[in-house]
């Protein structure tokens, strides 16, 4: 029963969060052209057209609503054994998610910081050290407050919390930075988070999953109006709240666990997963610094401008990083139960993914053009 159960979740959820993102990125693409939150045509950006800002109120409000919706049904309905007539586990589940609650709160909180710090910065163009302090804020109230923190093996909650801190802020500058082109920052993070999942449901940790469920629906929902050719935007307020999300599962799931077999190198499945987004944030980066240009001033020198500008379309470009973030992931989801030896083919697979890229991306034209 309880299998059964669960099966019925896990397409249920995702689901559900795929309509509710699906129709609240339609309510949010026609508010936002009637108020004119749009993103105009200006040198240094992708978009050639006017287009519709706000995407990520959608993803945001998605993910809020399931979880809010959620931490009630089982606070009020599950816990007390109203549904004990149906499968008697609920009960148990119900027991742990209850200490979860708190910190699922703090998190949420965490992300509305960050969302509502987006759209100011959609409306009024904050300067890059205001919204990184944000960042460092809200990742560090996740970190410390809601446990949100990479373990390691590593018993000092100091280290661990600045470790969490800096990988929360860099994936949330990762996305964010991946937000360049129709799809790519909302479909990058979807592939991984459906890696990350297998990840965590192998090891049993069914509140993560279930996380992953709605967080992948939400992104999905969004990618309808956002795929090439895209009809909004997702804007700060979505592409910093789709990063920390991302950073928040590949801290909660267990990688390394001996009673399934597990090895300890798994503990490097977020790097092989996030190769593609790492890629792109440190080109450009180091890019933008040769040219001493601020790192944050955002240009048309991301590795997805730099493949458009070899000759690929909008949508050929959103699937060729799909494709190379697929590579990567997929030998991420095997380095879980590899030898040493395939770790570090797979390993080696991933370094080549790149450097393929690189050429590709390097071979005709002029950069900078």
């Amino acid at each position: 029963m309880a299998i059964r159960h669960l099966t019925i979740a896990t397409i249920a959820l995702p689901l559900a969060a795929f309509f509710c993102s699906a129709i609240l990125t339609i309510c949010v693409k026609q508010l936002s052209i009637r108020t004119d939150f749009v993103s105009q045509p200006r040198e240094g950006r992708y978009n050639r057209n006017v287009i519709a800002l706000g995407g990520g109120i959608a993803i945001f409000w998605t993910i809020a609503l399931f979880i809010l919706a959620g931490a009630a049904m089982v606070k009020f309905v599950v816990a007390p054994g109203h549904l004990a007539f149906i499968d008697q586990s609920l009960a148990q589940h119900a027991a742990g998610f209850m200490t979860k609650i708190n910190d699922l709160l703090i998190v949420l909180a965490a992300a509305m910081i960050l969302h509502l710090m987006g759209l100011w910065d959609d409306k009024k163009h904050l300067g890059p050290f205001v919204k990184l302090g944000v960042q460092f804020a809200a990742a560090f109230i996740a970190a410390w407050f809601a446990d949100i923190r990479v373990e390691m093996f590593i018993e000092n909650k100091l280290i661990t919390t600045a470790l969490s801190v800096f990988w929360i802020v860099l994936m949330i500058n990762a996305f964010n930075f991946l937000d360049n082109m129709d799809g790519t920052s909302a479909g990058i993070a979807l592939i991984a988070t459906c890696v990350l999942m297998a990840a965590a449901m192998r090891s049993g940790q069914i509140f993560v999953g279930a996380m992953g469920m709605v967080f992948a629906g939400a992104l999905l929902g969004f990618l309808l109006l956002n795929f090439p050719p895209a009809k909004i935007f997702m804007g700060d307020c979505g592409s910093m709240v789709v990063g920390f999300f991302v950073a928040l599962i590949t801290l909660r799931t267990t990688y390394h666990d001996p009673e399934v077999g597990t090895k300890l190198y798994s503990v490097f499945m977020p790097l092989v997963v996030m190769a593609v987004p790492l890629y792109d944030f440190i080109s450009v980066t180091f890019l933008r610094l040769r040219q001493g240009k601020s790192p944050f001033v955002g240009d048309t020198q991301h590795f997805s401008h730099r493949l458009k500008r070899r000759g690929l379309s909008d949508r050929q470009v959103a699937l060729t990083l799909y494709l190379a973030t697929l590579c990567t992931g997929l030998g991420a989801v095997l380095l879980q139960q590899a030898d040493l030896v395939g770790a570090v083919l797979i390993f080696v697979q991933m370094v080549m993914v790149l450097i393929f890229i690189a050429i590709l991306e390097a071979t005709g034209g002029k950069e900078g053009q």
